[in-house]
C-alpha cells in the first residue's frame, strides 16, 4: 500500500523578481511545488505587463507548497532572509518598483508570529548592516502568473538574467544550505 500524499502547507513570499525565489525554493527539500504569481495589490488577477508598470500595487510573489513534516515555515523564512536583500525598499538589484518589494504574506496567526520573530532575529543578528524593510502583512489575494513565468529558470538557464541574477541566488542557496537541498 502506498503512503498517503502529505497534506501541504503554503507560504507566500516576495523577494524581488519571482524567478529568483521560484528557482531557489524548487531546490529545497520538502518543497513540493512553487507557483509564481501576484499578491496584495489594488488589481485582482493582473497581467505581468500591468504589474511591470508599478501601478497595480501587486508584489511579485511565490506561493510555496511544502510538506511541513519535512520542512518548517521557519526554515523557509531562514532561507528567505539569506537569498535576497531585505534592506532595499521596493528594489532588488536593478529591479525597481513596488512590485519588487520584500514581503511575507501570512495566512495564519502562527505564520504571522513566526514571521515577526524571524524578522526580529535577523535584525538582531547583524546579518544585514542596513535596516530590514520587509513588510509582514496578511495575504489578501493571490493570482497565478502567466504560464511562461512558472519554473522560468529551469526553462531558460541561458537567458542573461537567469545566468547572472537567478543563477547566483541558486548558487548562494546551495553553498549556505547544502543540508536543505533536494537529492537529485
Amino acid at each position: 500500500m502506498q503512503d498517503p500524499k502529505p497534506t501541504l502547507s503554503h507560504a507566500v513570499l516576495a523577494g524581488g523578481c519571482f524567478w529568483c525565489l521560484d528557482a531557489v525554493y524548487r531546490e529545497m527539500n520538502g518543497v513540493e511545488n512553487v507557483i509564481s504569481g501576484y499578491s496584495n495589490g489594488l488589481v485582482k488577477n493582473p497581467t505581468y505587463r500591468e504589474v511591470c508598470t508599478g501601478r497595480t500595487g501587486c508584489a511579485e510573489v511565490v506561493r510555496i507548497e511544502y510538506d511541513s513534516s519535512v520542512v518548517s515555515y521557519a526554515e523557509l523564512l531562514e532561507v528567505f532572509w539569506r537569498i535576497h536583500n531585505p534592506t532595499t525598499l521596493n528594489r532588488q538589484g536593478n529591479d525597481v518598483g513596488t512590485q519588487y518589494r520584500s514581503g511575507i504574506f501570512y495566512e495564519t496567526e502562527e505564520q504571522r508570529l513566526l514571521a515577526i520573530a524571524s524578522k526580529e532575529a535577523v535584525e538582531e543578528s547583524g546579518l544585514w548592516s542596513d535596516p530590514v524593510v520587509t513588510v509582514i502583512e496578511p495575504l489578501r489575494d493571490f493570482s497565478v502568473a502567466e504560464e511562461y513565468h512558472q519554473d522560468y529558470y529551469r526553462q531558460n538557464p541561458n537567458q542573461p538574467y537567469c545566468t547572472f541574477v537567478v543563477g547566483e541566488k541558486v548558487k548562494k542557496f546551495k553553498e549556505l544550505f547544502a543540508e536543505k537541498q533536494k537529492a537529485h
